[in-house]
Order: structure tokens, then sequence, then C-alpha cells
């Protein structure tokens, strides 16, 4: 049996989390000869025991999907993590030990302090995102990866909204979105992580409308990203 501590947090309604988090990584092994069972650790991370024929390959998979946790990052390393809090001076994120993203190591993402750039591009707590450390001495500091920084500015230009959601399914968001009448205003949903999506507005959609109009709806935190030729 392999047992793996994910990079994968568990929040919210834990057990509806822990459920489809297991219904997820079924699917994705389906192909294999394995048993998956999942928990929390103390510090809610989620842990998969991965047991069968197959199991060497399946933990490999999971663990190049979603990635494992980091006590000891190296510098100029790029690392997989959820923002855990967005402060005005600072964003943290959570890879297993805690990042620092001061807003002088944001200055690709535009002017401002943390809270303004975080607002900007739609950052919400539990949002998964990819950090590259530059020190971790005395604490451990990073930056957003080119990669993930290229992917806001790319949503930022698109030309359209989008609306980004976390603690909860694919299938409730759009179930929200129906109820309210807008499900032709959206051209759909993606995902992020396992409870983590954008939902991607047409031309003339409104993002902070649809914020509006599924909030109460919802058990979620949104971010708006306000979408710019």
């Amino acid at each position: 049996m392999k047992k793996i501590t994910l990079c994968i947090k568990v929040y919210g309604n834990e057990r509806k989390t822990i459920d489809t988090i297991s219904a997820t990584i079924a699917n994705e092994l389906k192909e294999l000869d394995v048993q998956v069972s999942v928990t929390v650790s103390d510090d809610k991370w989620a842990i998969a025991k991965v047991e069968g024929d197959d199991e060497e390959f399946a933990s490999n998979l999971l663990k190049k999907q979603y990635g494992t946790l980091i006590s000891i990052p190296e510098e100029r390393r790029i690392y997989k993590g959820f923002i855990s809090s967005i402060e005005e001076d600072r964003i943290v994120v959570d890879i297993g030990t805690q990042v620092i993203i001061s807003p002088e190591n944001m200055n690709n993402l535009g002017p401002g302090n943390a809270q303004q750039i975080a607002s900007r591009f739609g950052m919400i707590r539990y949002l998964p995102v990819e950090v590259e450390i530059i020190s971790n001495k005395p604490i451990t500091q990073g930056k957003f990866s080119k990669h993930q920084a290229d992917t806001w500015w790319q949503w930022k230009k698109a030309g359209y909204d989008r609306v980004t959601a976390n603690a909860i399914t694919r299938s409730e968001l759009k179930t929200a979105i129906k109820r309210t009448g807008h499900i032709r205003d959206i051209y759909g949903i993606e995902r992020l992580g396992i409870m983590e999506h954008v939902i991607v507005c047409r031309e003339t959609t409104d993002g902070p409308g649809i914020v509006a109009a599924i909030g109460r709806l919802v058990p979620s935190k949104l971010g708006v990203i306000i979408g710019s030729f």
C-alpha cells in the first residue's frame, strides 16, 4: 500500500470535499488495478491510500497531477499550493509550508498593494496556484510562477469576464447558474482544482452581475476578473 499526502486542501464541508476528491481520483484511475481511499490530515490536506497491482504507477500519477507537500522548499524551484490568506501587504500561499509573496515580488501583475492585485485577478482563498521560491531564509519568500502570471494576464486580456469560485463542485455551480437564468450568459465552467473553478462569461455578460445573482445560492467565496481587450 502507498500512502500519499497530496497537495489538495480540504476545507468547507469536509465530508462533501472528501467524497468529491474520492470520486475524482477514482475516475482518473479507473483503468488501473487499484483501490483508493481518501482521508484528511490534521492540517487539512488530502491523504490518498493506494493499494493494488498498479499502486506504484497510480501513486506517481497522483503525485504528478496534484503535487505533494513541501516542508523545506528549494530556491528557484516551482511548487503547487493554495492561497491561504490575502492581506494588504502580502499574499500567503501554503505548499506544505507558508510562502510569503510581497507586493514588490508581484511587479509583473501591475501596481497596487497585495489586496488590490488579488482583486484585479480574481484571487480568492484556496485558489490553487504555482509559486517560485525566491528565498527560504529567514522566512520562505516567493513569487507567482511565470506560467501562473501569464495565465492571469491571458484572462485579463481575453475581452470577457471570469468569476472564480471555491468550496463547490462543478455540478453545484452549474445548477446555481441555471437557477438564476444565466446559463446562456456563460461559455462554460473551467476546473482549477477539485473544489475550485472559474466561470467563463460571454462578451456581453457582466462578471459582477453573475456574482450578485449566484452569491446567495453558493457556499463559495467569489472573485471577478474584468476582461479587457
